[in-house]
């Protein structure tokens, strides 16, 4: 009985884990990736490499893993797939790390925790959330989602005085020169944009696992095609610059291998493993622990300037992130994200029905 309710227990703990693990990985590479952007590498060369390491990772494991549960290649799953690819892999990738060119890793991180609120609203429009305004959990998923929007135009628009760190004080003038309101207003919208874009690439990912159910042949075809689409769009940006290709024994390789493996090879299939029983939202919803993470080693490792605007719109965004988590832990007993076997994705039991909070079968 004991081993039981261990393992029930682990069952229940485990996408926690994941996703946590998850933006710990994360974290790592802003701080990865800003340093080699700030050394000059190019943003539109990373995410090629990025992707081409995560392939090589990751399809030798597709092939073997995957071989009794990939189903068949059919044009539309290759649309799909296609489209993954662009999605995040070059829209998303792409903007995010022009606007950390801009502003800051901490900065880029912070303005990131808008994707619950835009996820939530595209899966709410595609029928893989449940709102009912009446309710108080689903009002809360409403003005946590606003909350969290407007927690980003704080740390946008409100700078406020510095906060003097006992690790930041003595530093270098040059690192300690803030960002001023065009460049953060400008990293902010292209940080915004690429939002946009992951979301709607979580959306998708979700959609396709539908019809495309094996997590790790999905991962290797998007990473493979995010190379593929992504090199095309280096090769335009680049044109007349070779050096920008060129990379040694150094930060960049370090880079580019962490990001592939940690981020784009184990992130899309953790993303999609956890997806599958738990939402697109859910995967989405613990972007603030890399936050608080890039802010505190970008503190120490860059000396950056911590601003109390900042601060305060951190608070507002976990705030209003945290309504979102509370309004959809109370909707569903078991998760309504679609699954492969289609019923078993439908919640067994659902609160608040015709405004009360009673407890209904479906």
């Amino acid at each position: 009985m004991e081993e039981v309710k261990k393992r029930g227990c682990m069952e229940k703990a485990r996408p926690f884990i994941s996703v946590v693990l998850l933006q710990v990985g994360l974290a790592g590479m802003d701080i990865l990736s800003k340093a080699v952007l700030n050394k000059g590498m190019s943003n539109y060369v990373l995410v090629v490499y990025r992707h081409a390491v995560a392939t090589l990772v990751m399809a030798p494991f597709a092939f073997y893993f995957d071989k009794k549960v990939r189903p068949k290649m059919t044009l539309m799953i290759f649309f799909k797939i296609a489209l993954l690819g662009l999605l995040e892999p070059v829209i998303d990738q792409n903007l995010y790390y022009l606007g950390m060119k801009y502003t800051t890793a901490t900065f880029a991180t912070a303005m990131y925790n808008v994707l619950p609120a835009i996820t939530f609203v595209l899966a709410y429009i595609f029928g893989l959330e449940r709102v009912k305004l009446r309710c108080m959990r689903s009002a809360g998923k409403v003005i946590g989602t606003l909350a969290t929007v407007g927690g980003a135009m704080i740390m946008t628009i409100v700078k406020g005085p510095v906060l003097d760190l006992f690790w930041t004080k003595g530093a270098s003038a040059p690192n300690t020169a803030g960002t001023d309101i065009h460049s953060a207003i400008k990293g902010a919208v292209l940080v915004t944009i690429g939002c946009f874009s992951y979301a709607c690439f979580m959306i998708l990912q979700a959609v396709t696992l539908r019809t495309f159910p094996a997590e790790l042949s999905l991962t290797a075809w998007i990473c493979l095609m995010g190379t593929v689409e992504g090199a095309v769009v280096a090769l335009v940006m680049e044109k007349g610059n070779p050096g920008a290709w060129a990379i040694g024994w150094d930060a960049k390789l370090l880079t580019v291998t962490y990001s592939g493996i940690v981020c784009s090879g184990i992130g899309y299939y953790v993303g999609g493993i956890v997806m599958k029983t738990k939402g697109p939202v859910f995967v989405t919803a613990f972007s603030p622990l890399g936050m608080i993470i890039v802010a505190i080693m970008s503190t120490i490792i860059f000396s950056e300037q911590m601003y109390l605007g900042r601060v305060l719109g951190a608070v507002v965004i976990c705030a209003g992130l945290y309504l979102v988590i509370w309004g959809k832990n109370k909707d569903y007993k078991y998760p309504s994200t679609p699954q492969i076997d289609g019923d078993s994705a439908q919640p067994s039991v659902e609160l608040c029905r015709n405004g009360k909070d009673s407890v209904e079968t479906v």
